[in-house]
């Protein structure tokens, strides 16, 4: 039976009907394909798929069924802070966070950034997120974090991370060091180490490198940021034997052909995080270099104290960043870009595969059986925007929305249906974080708060223009003006 209402856990499931992406290695699409979930896995792929008995069926009908898309950098605990650096440059990002009021985020505070976004991240479809938590000052922040992330029905990678201390002084800490124990071996979470590396001859880094490495989890970092990370953080990293598989580089922005190769030959991936890199400053938004390594690449937002909370802007811009750059290359030769090389397939792949593939995850990423039952269909029928259905890639990539996405099925359980999360009290969240907006405009005083949301604006340089046609008029616009909107000294 085809079910209208949330359907119930344990009983199998069945999308009929959709335009399946399936992202498997031959991107095999079906225009009119079933995709069948058991338990926590994937059981069946293809056309009138025979199911077993008690079987829901949600109508995939005129909508697009794909994988759960997958975050690799997204720094949760500031999701509380939505928009409230609108206007920053990273500079002001780094002075806001890193200097001056970071240190003032309570536990309590992280876990209601936290629990926002991971809500809002299965909102969107986006079914895997890693958690960038670099404001983690205190065991008891990261315990909150974890709590956070734990009390939603998604897949988190914890990424430990702390902007107010050394990464050798933190991943030193005994307790710190037990906690992460802990999350290594915790069934419902991820685990990775987030820091970055400066470039400081001394490689101080290298104690927290080890951490890691004992622990046997991955290495996040902002490699190629303008201005803070480059080519010596590289050099410092694969020098030393610390570039791995395991490595997740963050926006790879300003980076020489050297650290590309260096990153080719050692393996990991790159994170890119193209809303952030284009307004931000970190550099050019880097597929366009990455590709030509052969670097494989996934795709993150960043934070919500800025940007859109979801990986459909993300694709759009990446496409954008990218086309636009080649266009500029060409046109700066005297040439003319026919062909574009970057694909909307290919951002579409980069926001599944890509993230499952960054993550050591084999069973996530595309719809195959066998594997973990992370999916999403995108189906609006009260949308003009979700026919005609020609180009399926296409519409993911440039015309679905957040608001387009109407089952995310995680680990086999329905976290969204019929466009509405499930099993949220949003009141509850919206709570949270009315109250830690409240304490930290309460702490910073309101003159702070106010001064940080909306940083002064350059002066603007004037330009000589001959070209102002302040004093000279020609005989034409002159009549022109005169018959027809009054001339100024006229009275007209």
């Amino acid at each position: 039976m085809t079910t209208a209402e949330t359907p119930v856990a344990g009983r199998p499931l069945l999308l009929r009907g959709g335009t399946v992406l399936t992202m498997d290695d031959n991107h095999t699409v079906l225009t009119a394909g079933d995709v069948l979930v058991v338990d926590d896995r994937i059981a069946a792929v293809g056309p009138s798929v025979d199911v077993p008995e008690g079987t829901q069926v949600i109508d995939a009908t005129g909508g697009i069924v794909m994988p759960g898309m997958i975050d690799t950098h997204r720094h949760m605990w500031q999701t509380a802070m939505r928009a409230y650096g609108a206007d920053w440059t990273l500079t002001q990002y780094f002075v806001w966070y890193y200097l001056e009021h970071g240190k003032t985020f309570r536990p309590e505070d992280i876990h209601a950034g936290n629990l926002t976004s991971a809500w809002e991240s299965l909102e969107a479809g986006v079914t895997t997120t890693v958690d960038w938590s670099h404001g983690l000052q205190s065991v008891d922040h990261a315990e909150a974090a974890a709590d956070a992330l734990r009390a939603v029905p998604g897949r988190f990678v914890l990424a430990y991370g702390n902007i107010q201390a050394g990464p050798w002084q933190w991943s030193a800490d005994p307790a710190v060091r037990a906690f992460l124990e802990r999350i290594r071996d915790d069934d419902e979470l991820g685990l990775q180490l987030a820091f970055d590396v400066t470039g400081d001859p001394a490689f101080p880094e290298r104690a927290a490198f080890e951490v890691a490495r004992d622990l046997g989890v991955g290495v996040t970092t902002h490699a190629g940021v303008w201005g803070a990370t480059n080519d010596d953080g590289i050099r410092l990293m694969h020098e030393n034997g610390f570039m791995t598989p395991q490595n997740i580089y963050v926006h790879s922005a300003t980076l020489s052909e050297d650290s590309y190769q260096r990153m080719a030959a050692t393996g990991g991936s790159v994170s890119v995080s193209t809303e952030s890199e284009q307004s931000a400053g970190q550099g050019y938004p880097p597929t366009w270099q990455v590709r030509k390594y052969g670097i494989p690449v996934s795709l993150s937002m960043d934070t919500s104290v800025w940007w859109s909370g979801d990986l459909f802007s993300a694709m759009r811009t990446t496409l954008g960043a990218d086309r636009a750059r080649e266009h500029l290359e060409a046109h700066m030769k005297g040439d003319t870009v026919t062909h574009s090389h970057l694909r909307a397939e290919h951002v579409v792949d980069w926001a599944t595969r890509g993230g499952a593939k960054a993550l050591g995850r084999d069973d996530l990423g595309s719809l195959e059986p066998g594997k973990k039952a992370d999916v999403v269909l995108i189906k609006n029928d009260a949308s003009p925007v979700s026919f005609p259905m020609v180009h399926p890639y296409g519409q993911v990539a440039f015309q679905a929305q957040r608001g387009d996405v109407h089952t995310v099925i995680v680990d086999g359980k329905v976290v969204k249906f019929a466009n509405q999360l499930v099993g949220v009290d949003l009141a509850a969240v919206r709570g949270e974080v009315e109250a830690t907006v409240d304490f930290l405009r309460s702490a910073l005083g309101e003159d702070a708060w106010a001064a940080g949301m909306n940083p002064d604006l350059p002066k603007d340089e004037v330009l000589d223009n001959p070209y102002q046609y302040t004093e000279y008029k020609s005989e034409s616009t002159r009549e022109a003006r005169g018959t027809i909107f009054g001339d100024p000294g006229s009275g007209q």
